[in-house]
């Protein structure tokens, strides 16, 4: 069946006719140049001039036939990861100043959070953790520590982007969080940048857009098949940006090891999920468009699947320290 790429020159439609691609040599990857098929290399041809012809990145042969199964195959991308463990970077904006430092961060679906920010020194500046009901913080420069609900408020207070605990853990370990809709309300298309635009429309005037590439090893397998990256997040209610997430620097990362008592007392505590070796996005930044509120995540080292030990989802309750009841309006 003859497939037509269309794509917008200077204002106007342009439309090319190819044949289909060959399936490649090898999974993975595209074919050797000397094992290229003469529909494969016509297909070349086509790319080409629709490069030159300022059409951008052409899609791959194998396009993901609806929104539905673009999402789905983010999710079976990422199925082998329960959470993500490591050493990052925080630069955080906001109209109250700008926090900086090294941060260790732990987050586990579906809302468990833990993040602990040190200054270049090596001196705890912050405390963050939920386990999805509770929230606690600790500020030790001023000396106080706040507890309440785990709410989407209360975790800002912290990144200062207002993204809920599900959507943080999420987005930290690479995957869009997927806004409630029908099927009827979820539309895709080709970005000639180079990726997916996957558009959702739920209830209460909430929309949400999330950019989908296709990871390069994979670009010449059928869809099914195909490895995704999360490249950008918007979601929107009513007009006004909620929150925007920007996915950078992707990496295969791996499973934790398991966590061993070096005193052999206490069992050994097992990895949090299996093997797994999906992409890590190494730089994410969240923000709320239009505003101070900004704050990059950019990881050092990561792991997938971690340990978990008892009470990693709650601060010690510090002495010497004002401690305060936090609650909030999401």
């Amino acid at each position: 069946m003859e497939r037509i790429d269309r794509c917008e020159v200077r204002g106007r439609s342009l439309e090319t006719h190819a044949t289909p691609r060959a399936a490649p040599a090898s999974r993975g990857g595209a074919p050797p140049a000397a094992a290229a098929t003469a529909p494969a290399a016509a297909a070349a041809l086509v790319g080409l001039g629709l490069l030159l012809a300022g059409c951008g990145t052409p899609p791959p042969a194998s396009q993901f036939p609806s929104a539905a199964d673009a999402l789905a195959r983010m999710h079976a991308t990422y199925a082998c990861v329960n959470g993500v463990q490591g050493d990052a970077k925080i630069d955080n904006f906001s109209a109250q100043g700008r926090i900086r430092g090294e941060m260790s961060l732990m987050v586990v679906n579906p809302d468990r959070v833990r993040f602990d920010v040190v200054s270049p020194f090596g001196v705890v500046l912050y405390s963050l953790a939920s386990n999805g009901a509770r929230f606690q913080m600790t500020d030790v420069k001023e000396k106080i520590h706040s507890y309440g609900p785990a709410k989407t408020c209360n975790l800002a207070r912290l990144t200062q982007v207002p993204v809920p605990g599900h959507a943080l853990v999420s987005l930290l370990r690479g995957e869009a969080p997927v806004l409630a809709h029908e099927p009827q309300a979820a539309s895709i298309s080709w970005d000639d940048g180079g990726f997916y635009r996957v558009l959702l429309t739920g209830r209460h005037d909430a929309t949400e857009e999330i950019h989908i590439g296709v990871r390069p090893d994979d670009w010449q397998r059928p869809w099914a098949e195909q490895r995704v990256r999360v490249l950008d997040v918007r979601v929107n209610q009513r007009g006004i940006d909620l929150y925007q997430a920007e996915l950078d620097r992707h990496q295969a990362a791996s499973t934790a090891p398991p966590r061993d008592d070096p005193d052999g007392i206490d069992p050994t505590i097992p990895p949090s999920g299996g093997a797994c070796d999906a992409e890590l996005p190494r730089s994410i930044r969240m923000r709320v468009p239009n505003t101070q509120q900004d704050v990059i995540f950019q990881y050092k080292e990561a792991k997938w699947n971690p340990p978990i030990i008892q009470g990693a989802f709650r601060l010690v309750e510090p002495g010497g320290v004002r401690k305060q009841f936090v609650d909030c309006q999401d």
